[in-house]
């Protein structure tokens, strides 16, 4: 079992994670943004960011424990907002900031859920849907 009982409090108050800020840097993040850590940040050839602390291991001695624990998070695969801070336990106004400092740094990258119209129509998903309960009947 991982984590604390439901209903059990915090040691240390939320919002020292962000050393008390409750704005992000950044307003484009929302609750659907998608979190995902980028390759090789800092390395010959990738994508890290100017003047950044390299992909060393001493990449991450400067992060926050609440930021470490955000990147192992998302090292497997990528997450929505909302979804990381559930996983961390934090209110998603602290994911948010933290979330906005490590785009910031180059330790994340977060991209805007997918527009309406890239979903698929309602139409395609009532054929589908109506395909497997036939599937499920035979």
């Amino acid at each position: 079992m991982s984590g604390r009982p439901r209903g059990s409090r915090r040691l240390v108050p939320a919002y020292l994670a962000t050393y008390g800020r409750a704005n992000p840097s950044r307003n484009t993040l929302d609750r659907l943004s998608v979190l995902h850590v980028p390759d090789a940040p800092g390395r010959a050839g990738g994508p890290g960011p100017a003047g950044g602390t390299g992909g060393g291991p001493d990449a991450l001695s400067g992060l926050r424990p609440e930021e470490r624990r955000l990147l192992d998070l998302l090292r497997p695969g990528a997450l929505s907002l909302a979804e990381a801070s559930a996983h961390l336990r934090l209110p998603v106004s602290v994911v948010k900031v933290l979330v906005a400092d490590l785009v910031d740094t180059g330790h994340l990258q977060a991209r805007p859920p997918a527009p309406e119209h890239r979903l698929p129509e309602r139409e395609i998903l009532e054929k589908v849907l109506d395909g497997l309960r036939t599937l499920k009947s035979s």
